[in-house]
C-alpha cells in the first residue's frame, strides 16, 4: 500500500534530535558484513507509532526455551510440554496453535479465570471444549522462578493469595512470557522533542490523537489500552485527517477525533470468544440493569450443520426504569443495546455487527426486527435480541 502511494519508507531505528528532526539507524548486511548508517529526517508533522514490546519477567534466563508472542511464531519444533505464562488472550491463541501441533499445555494465571475480560459464561464454554488442551490450569498462581538445565526450563510456582497453595516445580521444554506488553515510549527520545511520556512508557493525547506538542501526534498501543490493531488504525486516520486538514487548510478534515463508543476485542481460540461493550460483569459492578438475550447455538440450523453447535450468542440491553423512553419503541420493556458477546466458531467474524447496533443506538426491536440470511450463524444476533424482547420462536419457551 505504501509504495502504491510513492509513500518513502526508511528502515531502521529511529528517535527524535529535535522537535523538527528525527534520525534513523539504517542497519544493512548480517554478521560481520552489518554496517549502519544513520541518517537525519526533517518534518513538519509527525505520527508517533511505536507500539509495544512482551514484557519479560527479570527472572526468566536468557535461552531460545523462553520465548514471547514474537518469538512463537519462529517455531523451530514442536514442544512435548509448554508451559503458557499468562491466561491471557495472547497465550491462549499461541497455546491453541501449538497444542493442535501435538504440544501438551499448562497455563498460569494470577488472576481467578482465564481470558480476563469476556464474562465467565463464555469462557466456561470456551475452557470446556479446550479441556483437552490442557494438563494444567493453575490459577490464583505466579511464577517466582526459572532456571535452564539440560532439561529443559525448570519452573518454580508461587500463591497468588497470602493462604493459598503452589504447585510443585515444573519442568518444560517451551516456556511462553505472555503477562502483557509494554509501551515503547521511553525508547524514541521523546524528550528530546519536547513529548512528555508517562513512567510506565506511555504518550498521553487528546482526541485528535495530539501530543503536548501540536505538531507530533501519536497512535496505538503507545497511547494506551486496548492495545489492538483495529483501534490503531482508527486513531491513525483521525491523526492523518487532522493532518492533512490542517496543511490543506480544510476545516473539516482538521476537525476529525477518535469518539469510539465501543471496541470489539476477539480471542482468535478455538472456537473464538468476542465480545464488545459493556458486559455482565461490568454491569453487575457499576449497577446498571440489564435485559439479557441469549440464544444458544445448539438451536441454530448453520451451527448444528457445521457440527459446532457448543456457542452462545448474547446480547444485553438497558433495562433501567427509564429505558425506551424517546427511542421510537418506548414501553417495549427495554432500551438500547449497551453490549454483547459470543463464543463459537467465526465469532470474530460477526461481532462486528454487535459494535454497529451499540455506535447507532439500537434497540432489541431493531436489531430483531433485521432480517438475517438463513442457514447462518449471524442470524444468532437477530434471535438473542428476539429472545430479550420475548418474541423468538426458535428456543423452548420460557417456563411460567
Amino acid at each position: 500500500m505504501a509504495k502504491m502511494r510513492k509513500v518513502t519508507t526508511v528502515r531502521g531505528y529511529g528517535a527524535f534530535v529535535g522537535a523538527n528532526h528525527l534520525e534513523v539507524e539504517e542497519t544493512t548486511g548480517t554478521g560481520q558484513d552489518k554496517t549502519g548508517t544513520k541518517k537525519v529526517i526533517a518534518f513538519k508533522k509527525a505520527i508517533i507509532a511505536a507500539g509495544s514490546q512482551a514484557v519479560r519477567l527479570p527472572f526468566m534466563p536468557d535461552d531460545p526455551r523462553v520465548v514471547d508472542s514474537t518469538g512463537a511464531l519462529a517455531l523451530k519444533e514442536v514442544p512435548k510440554r509448554m508451559l503458557i505464562l499468562g491466561g491471557g488472550i495472547i497465550g491462549l491463541e499461541m497455546g491453541t496453535v501449538y497444542s493442535t501441533l501435538g504440544a501438551r499445555l499448562d497455563v498460569v494465571e494470577m488472576m481467578d479465570g482465564l481470558m480476563q475480560g469476556a464474562d465467565r459464561d463464555l469462557v466456561k464454554i470456551w475452557q470446556k471444549m479446550n479441556a483437552k488442551r490442557f494438563d494444567n490450569i493453575m490459577l490464583k498462581t505466579k511464577t517466582v522462578g526459572a532456571k535452564a538445565t539440560p532439561e529443559g526450563i525448570e519452573v518454580t510456582f508461587a500463591a497468588a493469595e497470602e493462604g493459598g497453595t503452589a504447585p510443585a516445580p515444573q519442568m518444560y521444554d517451551l516456556v511462553l512470557q505472555a503477562v502483557g506488553r509494554t509501551p515503547n515510549g521511553k525508547k524514541i527520545a521523546a524528550e528530546k522533542a519536547g513529548v512528555a511520556v508517562t513512567d510506565r512508557g506511555f504518550i498521553n493525547v487528546d482526541i485528535q490523537m495530539r501530543t503536548n506538542v501540536p505538531h507530533i501526534f501519536a497512535i496505538g498501543d503507545i497511547v494506551g489500552q486496548p492495545m489492538l490493531a483495529h483501534k490503531a488504525v482508527h486513531e491513525a486516520h483521525v491523526a492523518a485527517e487532522v493532518i492533512a486538514g490542517e496543511l490543506q487548510g480544510n476545516k473539516e478534515l482538521a476537525s476529525a477525533a477518535f469518539n469510539a463508543r465501543v471496541i470489539p476485542s476477539v480471542a482468535y481460540t478455538d472456537p473464538e470468544v468476542a465480545w464488545v461493550g459493556l458486559t455482565e460483569d461490568q454491569a453487575k459492578a457499576q449497577g446498571i440493569k440489564v435485559k439479557k438475550g441469549l440464544f444458544p447455538w445448539s438451536a441454530s440450523g448453520r451451527a448444528i450443520a457445521n457440527g459446532r453447535d457448543e456457542g452462545v450468542t448474547k446480547l444485553l440491553f438497558d433495562d433501567s426504569p427509564e429505558a425506551g423512553s424517546g427511542d421510537g419503541h418506548a414501553g417495549r420493556g427495554h432500551g438500547k443495546i449497551l453490549g454483547g458477546g459470543m463464543v463459537g466458531t467465526h465469532a470474530g467474524d460477526m461481532i462486528g455487527e454487535i459494535a454497529l447496533a451499540i455506535e447507532m443506538g439500537a434497540d432489541a426491536v431493531d436489531i430483531g426486527k433485521t432480517i438475517h440470511p438463513h442457514p447462518t450463524l449471524g442470524e444468532s444476533i437477530g434471535m438473542a435480541a428476539e429472545v430479550a424482547h420475548g418474541s423468538c420462536t426458535d428456543v423452548p419457551p420460557a417456563r411460567k
